[in-house]
């Protein structure tokens, strides 16, 4: 439970530093290296829990519906957890779960700094901004499939998930945030650790 947890921790985290690092830096080198890291972590809990091969594949196929696999590191790390999830296989997933937690997903990423809401101005709309940029419809998605063990749904290809699922999800969000509010204190300090290695092994010219 603990290493799943974690796992799940650690993929949130990486995945943000990945995403700011070519969208905020253009720096494809470190998107591309924290992407690897963080499929691979994504790439296990997909092949060895059918409730996580459900979320990543919403999210993988939530993002590719809105068009937002534009970097190079995107296209990367999209192509490495396709292949591992064909190399290794996939738990039985249900359809219709795959389906729910897709548009949720797809939502989330349509609705995340909508311009629309940038266009306009209405009452509480710093409220609703604020809403749709936590992401909120996966979250509500994967809380119902994960409380929906006691609904008649047997044979409809609705899977529910279990419970500690969400709390599991919830710390992949957690870590998503908090890379994303730290983003430039983390950067600034993996290039100062960067600089203080390439002075150590470089050689010098005296």
């Amino acid at each position: 439970m603990f290493s799943e947890a974690l796992i799940y921790f650690l993929s949130g985290f990486l995945m943000k530093i990945s995403d700011d690092s070519q969208d905020l830096k253009n720096n494809t080198l470190l998107g591309v290296v924290s992407g690897m890291i963080s499929v691979a972590c994504v790439g296990y809990l997909a092949v060895t829990y059918s409730d996580a091969t459900t979320i990543f594949l919403a999210i993988l196929l939530g993002t590719l519906l809105s068009g937002k696999v534009d970097r190079l590191g995107h296209l990367v790390t999209l192509l490495v957890f396709l292949g591992i999830l064909v190399i290794i296989g996939i738990p039985t997933i249900g359809i219709i779960t795959l389906a729910i937690c897709t548009i949720a997903a797809w939502l989330d990423e349509m609705a995340n700094g909508p311009e629309i809401l940038k266009k306009k101005k209405f009452k509480y709309k710093k409220t609703i901004e604020f809403f749709f940029q936590h992401r909120p419809a996966l979250k509500i998605a994967i809380f119902f499939l994960a409380v929906s063990a006691g609904l008649p749904i047997s044979n409809t290809g609705l899977n529910s998930f279990q419970p500690i699922t969400f709390i599991y999800f919830m710390l992949f969000d957690i870590a998503y945030e908090i890379a994303g509010s730290r983003f430039d204190s983390i950067y600034d300090g993996l290039q100062s650790t960067f600089r203080v290695f390439r002075k150590v092994y470089t050689p010098s010219n005296d």
